[in-house]
């Protein structure tokens, strides 16, 4: 579990890029393609239509990116260039990593994915080495990533337009609480399930969020000198008006019927039979709610009382009004 603990400069640091990492998308989409299709980011056509196009010829079109960016594998941190304006500047700038930068990212790699020549004279910031990477990242962004570029740039301007308006609505509370459904905010910490437990104070520099097409779950890229990264799914937003199907993509399906149903009082039971799960699942849901400052939950003899929030009606009654 990351922690990542704000503190009131933090919070008035919280900025959006303004467009998709091109660099970080064509890595993760490389990691993305190297697993099996299932659900999630999967779901999204261009995703399917690139991994049809690749036919098996993915670690040919990668290069050497492919052995870099296993499934569910640490990215390094040089392929990330979060403040690069553009692709070009991206490949640049990890083209130009410090050789003791290259050495402690590729240190983090498994024994596979550093083993062989080039991955060698790479983490020793040889010259050739570090071309064949500008090289390799050029030519598979071309072929696979550019064509799509377009479709990621306008999605991921949707989901901006989407934060925002929850930030404008909610405030802070709201943006941080509905980030993605598996980050859980518990003010003043941001907790994002990982394995192992890592805590970030961010130190005053904020948190840069930025949309991903290709990543399937957030990441988190810890800067000590600047503003935190935190790269974020983009929200696959649908078109109904019906409020419980707007805050779906933010909250979960069936936490969004839970936090709508509440627009009357009701008990954890009450719930479970308004919302159709069990108890126990609707017990977990308002405990998530609550924690998000979303719910405010009372006891009432042998039983207890959950209601909206100021910032729970926000978020709620916004609905509507929070398509792209």
């Amino acid at each position: 579990m990351i922690s990542m603990h704000f503190s009131d400069a933090d919070l008035r640091q919280i900025t959006f890029a303004p467009a998709p990492n091109a660099l970080l998308e064509t890595v993760l989409s490389v990691r993305l393609l190297h697993g099996a299709p299932a659900g999630g980011v999967w779901s999204r056509p261009g995703v399917r239509r690139l991994h049809r196009q690749m036919r098996g010829s993915l670690a040919q079109r990668a290069g050497v990116l492919a052995p870099l960016v296993a499934p569910k594998s640490f990215v390094p941190a040089f392929l990330v260039q979060p403040d690069a304006g553009d692709f070009a500047a991206g490949v640049e700038l990890a083209s130009q990593t410090p050789s003791s930068y290259l050495a402690a990212d590729l240190s983090l790699l498994s024994p596979g994915q550093r083993a062989g020549r080039w991955a060698r004279e790479l983490a020793e910031g040889a010259p050739g080495a570090r071309r064949t990477l500008a090289g390799d990242l050029h030519r598979y962004f071309t072929s696979s990533v550019e064509p799509l570029w377009p479709r990621i740039q306008a999605e991921a301007a949707a989901d901006r337009s989407l934060r925002t308006e929850t930030l404008l609505r909610g405030g802070i509370d709201a943006l941080l609480a509905t980030l993605h459904p598996d980050c859980r905010w518990q003010p003043p910490t941001l907790r994002i399930p990982v394995d192992g437990d890592h805590d970030i104070p961010l130190r005053g520099h904020g948190l840069l969020l930025i949309p991903s097409y290709f990543a399937p779950r957030p990441m988190v890229m810890y800067r000590p000198d600047a503003a935190t990264v935190l790269v974020h799914p983009i929200v696959a937003t649908d078109r109904s008006t019906e409020p419980g199907n707007v805050l779906g993509p933010l909250l979960g399906r069936t936490r969004a019927a839970v936090l709508s149903t509440l627009r009357d009082p009701a008990t954890t039971t009450a719930v479970a039979e308004r919302v159709g799960i069990s108890l126990g699942s609707a017990s977990q849901h308002t405990t998530v709610l609550r924690n998000a400052g979303l719910v405010a939950t009372t006891r009432v003899g042998g039983a207890v009382r959950h209601t909206l929030t100021p910032l729970g009606q926000a978020l709620l009654h916004s609905g509507p009004s929070l398509r792209p």
